[in-house]
């Protein structure tokens, strides 16, 4: 269900904005989104799993506070960050 340390690691390499980056909104969006597809995936063969359901809601909340944070703080580097994940389509 979770994504592997390894996983996590390539995300913040990729996504960082300086060398010892690990908590910037654009890293935090990037693990969470990729938490999010493989709690999806996770539900489409478990439709009642519940308890990941809502863990999965709060994901998303996350997610869209960070977003709007980012949007309010630098649009450029949300419009970036949209584009590079593929959000908004």
């Amino acid at each position: 269900m979770a994504i592997t340390q390894e996983r996590k690691n390539e995300l913040i390499q990729e996504y960082r904005t300086h060398e010892s980056d690990t908590g910037s909104p654009e890293v935090q969006i990037a693990v969470l989104t990729a938490e999010i597809t493989a709690l999806n995936d996770h539900l489409r063969i478990h439709k009642k799993d519940h308890h990941s359901r809502r863990g999965l809601l709060k994901m998303v909340g996350r997610r869209k506070h960070l977003l709007t944070y980012l949007r309010n703080k630098d649009i450029q580097r949300y419009r970036e960050l949209i584009k590079r994940l593929g959000l908004r389509r």
